[in-house]
C-alpha cells in the first residue's frame, strides 16, 4: 500500500499527541489470538500512526511482496480503535467469503481483517490491526488522469462500490467518507477496487434497530465537504442514503471534472445549501455540471432514486445496479472486469470550444437562483478544508477542467454562518 500525498486539512495530529515511533524491520507483534506478526519496511502513514508490510512470522524477513500491512499506533489515540471496532464486526475473512459465495461474487471490495492486538515498546503501549495489504489509491489516478475518468469506468467503480457499501449496510455500518483517496486498487489484481479507511465508520443499526432521524449542531459538516451529505452538513448521524449520495457526487466528479461548490469550500453553509438546491431540481444540477447535450442520463437517475430515500430506508441496490448497467449499455459497452484508466480522458482544443459555447447558451436559459457574491480571506474555517491553489488560483482558469467548472457559478443565495466551529473535516 503506497503513502499517500497529504491533504489539506489532514494528517496532523494534535499538538498534544505524538505519532507512532517508527519500529524496526523484524519487529514481531503477537496478537489477541498469539499469532506472530513481523513488521516490514514502513510504507505509509495516517493519522496518527504508521503503516508497515507485514507477514506470518518466520525466519525469513519480511519482503517487498508481503500480502498485509499493518496499522500501528499510540495506544491512546483513537482514530485506529474506532476502524478497528468497524473491521472485528464486519470484516473477518470468513464473512466476506460467505457474502460473495451467497450474492455469486467474484469479488467484494472490503479489505479482510487479520488480526490486532496490543504491543509494548519501552514504557510506551500501541494498538495495532493486520489488514490486506493494497495498491495505489484513485485520487493518484484521478490526477494523472487530469481529474477526469472516462464514463465506462466511472460506472464500473460505482457498480463496485454498490457490492460493497450493500455489504457494509447489511452487517450494520455505513461508511460516512467516500472518495477517491479512500479507494485503492488491489495489490494483486489492479482491476478491483476496496474502499477503505473506517475511521468515520458508523453503526447506524446496532443489533438491527436504525437509530432515528437527530439534527446535532455539534456535529454538523462531518466528513470530507465537497461530498458528505446534506444530513451530514445538518449535524445528522450517518445513514445508508448519506453513503449514496456521497457516491452521487463522486460519481459527477469523476465524470465532469469539478462539482459546481468546489469554489467555496471554505464555506460549509454555502456547500450545504448548493447541494439542497440541488436536490430540488438534479436536471439543473446536472445541466451545471456537463453544459453541453452528452449528459450522462444514468447519473440523473441515480441521484433521484437516492433523493427518493427516507433517512431510515433500505436502498434498493439491485435498482441502482440497473441504472449504472444501463448507463454502460447506452454507450455500448459492457462491464468486462476491466479497469481502463486513460481511454476518453484526453478532449481536443475543439471539443473545449464545443463545451464552452454550449456553457455560454445554458447560462442564457438558467433560471436557477442568483448568487450573491461574497469575498473570502485566504484561511481556514475552524476545521474545514480551504481549496488548493489550483482552485483558486486565476492562471488556472484556463485549463480545460476549469472552463467547464466557471461556467456553473449559480448557486443559492448565501446565508450568514453560525458562531459556532464547524467539526474538524477530513
Amino acid at each position: 500500500m503506497p503513502r499517500k500525498a497529504p491533504t489539506a486539512g489532514k494528517g496532523r495530529a494534535p499538538a498534544k499527541r505524538k505519532l507512532a515511533e517508527e519500529f524496526p524491520a523484524g519487529e514481531v507483534l503477537t496478537d489477541t489470538r498469539k499469532k506472530l506478526w513481523k513488521l516490514g519496511a514502513p510504507i505509509g502513514q495516517g493519522g496518527f500512526g504508521l503503516i508497515y508490510l507485514a507477514d506470518e512470522d518466520s525466519p525469513k524477513p519480511v519482503g517487498g511482496d508481503a500480502r498485509f500491512v499493518i496499522k500501528v499506533e499510540p495506544f491512546d489515540s483513537g482514530p485506529l480503535f474506532s476502524e478497528l471496532k468497524f473491521y472485528m464486526r464486519a470484516a473477518k475473512p470468513e464473512s466476506i467469503k460467505s457474502w460473495m459465495s451467497s450474492h455469486s461474487l467474484k469479488n467484494l471490495g472490503v479489505p479482510r481483517y487479520w488480526g490486532s492486538g496490543m504491543h509494548e515498546r519501552g514504557a510506551k503501549r500501541y494498538r495495532f490491526m493486520v489488514i490486506d495489504r493494497l495498491g495505489t489509491d484513485l485520487q493518484r489516478k484521478l490526477e494523472e488522469s487530469g481529474k477526469r475518468f472516462p464514463r465506462k469506468l466511472v460506472l464500473q467503480i460505482g457498480l463496485r462500490l454498490l457490492d460493497i457499501l450493500e455489504y457494509i449496510h447489511n452487517h450494520e455500518y455505513v461508511h460516512a467518507d467516500i472518495k477517491a483517496s479512500n479507494l485503492m486498487l488491489g495489490y494483486s489484481d489492479p482491476n478491483q477496487v476496496y474502499l477503505v479507511d473506517y475511521g468515520l465508520a458508523f453503526r447506524y443499526a446496532p443489533d438491527g434497530s436504525v437509530k432515528d432521524y437527530k439534527e446535532n449542531p455539534k456535529r454538523c459538516h462531518d466528513g470530507t465537504i465537497e461530498f458528505t451529505s446534506i444530513d451530514a452538513h445538518k449535524g445528522v448521524a450517518a445513514s445508508r442514503r448519506g453513503d449514496l449520495e456521497i457516491l452521487c457526487y463522486c460519481m459527477v466528479q469523476w465524470l465532469c471534472g469539478s462539482l459546481p461548490w468546489e469554489d467555496q469550500l471554505q464555506d460549509p453553509l454555502y456547500v450545504r445549501d448548493y447541494k439542497i438546491q440541488s436536490q430540488k431540481s438534479t436536471s439543473e444540477f446536472m445541466i451545471k455540471c456537463f453544459p453541453s447535450q452528452d449528459r450522462p442520463d444514468e447519473l440523473q437517475k441515480f441521484m433521484e432514486e437516492v433523493k427518493s430515500l427516507g433517512y431510515q430506508d433500505t436502498p434498493r441496490y439491485d435498482k441502482l445496479r440497473t441504472i449504472l448497467q444501463a448507463g454502460l449499455t447506452t454507450i455500448r459497452a459492457v462491464d468486462d472486469g476491466n479497469l481502463d484508466f486513460t481511454a476518453g480522458t484526453q478532449t481536443s482544443g475543439k471539443g473545449l470550444m464545443k463545451r464552452k459555447n454550449a456553457a455560454e447558451m445554458s447560462q442564457d436559459t438558467d433560471d436557477a437562483p442568483t448568487k450573491r457574491r461574497k469575498v473570502f480571506k485566504k484561511k481556514d474555517v475552524s476545521g474545514v478544508k480551504s481549496p488548493t491553489k489550483s482552485q483558486t488560483s486565476k492562471k488556472a482558469a484556463s485549463t480545460a477542467m476549469q472552463e467547464d467548472s466557471e461556467t456553473t457559478k449559480d448557486s443559492p443565495v448565501l446565508v450568514k454562518k453560525p458562531r459556532g466551529r464547524p467539526r474538524k473535516i477530513s
